[in-house]
């Protein structure tokens, strides 16, 4: 019963934490499309692009591997963090002296080159934040990440409200992200103090080892954010800013919704790293029933985004982004194989199958490069959006076979037809009421698909709630 409360505490702080905080991301969005207009926040979005590069160079695997190694029984988590948190922060030193080079490589206006030297900075802080994480997913605690984040996120919204009363320069908007970051690190970094001590550890022999082990996850991680993130800046290259706006206001919304598989994947991912070559049988129940919840998550949330994208990209984006809801209704589906390639990719770094992933991603990350440019020139934000789409499902193809094939796994979902029967219905209700009230049009079907699945029998909560547990079938 205490670990049945703990479990039930941290999924729903989290859940609320999160939710939160992706609400005050898109209200930042909201603020800063309607202050900075197509181009503006093309050039902002293009600053976050580079954030994202930084950070995939810099993460050099080891996130998921520190995640995956301090599981183990016996672990030295003191030695593990102190000597990562090193090297993150190392890594991410070198990147914010470097970048003022990087930026000479492209043609971009001064505000734009401002930007990504301040977001090469927040990287000092978002890396050691990121790697502290691990601790907070072993012990059954992301509850008290959530809230950093959430005061993070809180800090910045507020500036960026300043920045625009005061009407000052793009840098502070771009600021904004710096004082959110130092924010949630500072707070997690205390944190974290109640699991382990933290302090910095040279330990050159283990960083050997380890970043032998972590390096294909970093290699992958590079990978990734080349058919995640290379569309925006091909389009800053290709393209106008404005084509970048628009395609980033739709892509923004999609990219605040990812946490919910991450949150999941990150919250299951101990205990099938502790039980995939201990307890075969509860490694399979927790993956069957992590997968069935992605597709209850992934139902509605297309159902929903093809009836009212339009209405969704009017409050975001504002009247001056109305191109960006046909981007919306392609992105959904990329979506979509966003939170099973997040279920596969997450199965095969607990079977120490890093190396096949990134093979794996490889593939996926050429075909992205190659369609966007071929199509970006003639077809702009429509052929990103069709790239991703194409690249997401390449992903899942390919880790669902390699998962299947490698790992002899292959999900098993139970009441399949009554879930995407609770979805038709929920369709069928948008298509009649369609036009009423956004707001209530979200509540109402959202409330009908899930009540729909109670009527059906298609989930039952012990499903969720055992996801988490740390009690080990014997």
């Amino acid at each position: 019963m205490v670990i049945a409360r703990k479990i039930a505490y941290n999924v729903v702080i989290s859940s609320i934490s999160k939710v939160l905080s992706t609400i005050l991301a898109l209200v930042a969005i909201g603020f800063i499309t309607r202050y900075l207009g197509k181009e503006g926040f093309g050039n902002y979005a293009t600053v976050l692009a580079f954030l994202s590069f930084f950070a995939a160079i810099s993460d050099l695997g080891l996130y998921s591997i520190v995640t995956r190694e301090i599981s183990r029984a016996g672990a030295d988590e003191e030695k593990i963090l102190g000597n990562i948190f090193s090297i993150r922060l190392l890594a991410s030193l070198a990147i914010f002296l470097f970048s003022p080079i990087v930026i000479f490589f492209f043609s971009y206006p001064k505000e734009v080159n401002e930007g990504i030297i301040i977001v090469a900075a927040s990287l000092l802080f978002s890396s050691g934040y990121q790697i502290l994480n691990g601790v907070f997913q072993k012990n059954l605690a992301m509850d008290r990440v959530a809230i950093a984040e959430l005061v993070g996120k809180i800090i910045q919204v507020a500036i960026v409200i300043l920045v625009i009363n005061a009407k000052l320069s793009f840098a502070w908007i771009i600021s904004a992200l710096l004082f959110n970051m130092i924010t949630s690190f500072s707070i997690v970094f205390f944190l974290a103090k109640k699991y382990v001590r933290i302090h910095l550890r040279f330990d050159f022999d283990y960083w050997k080892i380890f970043l032998k082990e972590s390096m294909p996850m970093g290699i992958a991680t590079i990978i990734t954010f080349t058919y995640f993130k290379m569309d925006t800046i091909l389009l800053s290259v290709m393209k106008s800013s404005s084509d970048v706006g628009i395609y980033n206001v739709a892509y923004k919304v999609l990219e605040n919704i990812t946490f919910f598989p991450a949150m999941i994947a990150g919250l299951v991912m101990p205990i099938m790293a502790h039980t995939i070559f201990t307890n075969r049988n509860r490694f399979e129940d927790i993956s069957n029933k992590t997968f069935k919840v992605f597709i209850v998550l992934v139902v509605p949330l297309i159902v929903e985004t093809l009836f009212l994208a339009d209405d969704v990209i009017r409050l975001i984006g504002g009247a001056g982004f109305v191109e960006s809801g046909q981007v919306l209704r392609i992105l959904v589906f990329a979506l979509a194989f966003i939170f099973f390639g997040q279920f596969f990719n997450t199965l095969l770094i607990v079977g120490n199958m890093q190396k096949r992933l990134m093979w794996t991603l490889s593939i996926a990350a050429v075909t992205n490069i190659v369609l966007n440019l071929i199509f970006i020139p003639q077809f702009s934000y429509i052929a990103a959006a069709y790239t991703s789409l194409i690249t997401e499902f390449a992903v899942v193809l390919l880790t669902a076979y390699m998962t299947i094939t490698k790992l002899k796994y292959t999900p098993k979902i139970e009441k399949l037809p009554m879930i995407i029967l609770a979805g038709i219905l929920m369709a069928v209700f948008l298509y009649i009421f369609n036009g009423f009230n956004f707001f209530m049009l979200v509540v109402l079907s959202s409330a009908l698909y899930f009540a729909l699945l109670w009527i059906f029998n298609a989930i039952e909560t012990a499903e969720i709630t055992s996801l988490i547990s740390k009690k080990e079938e014997q």
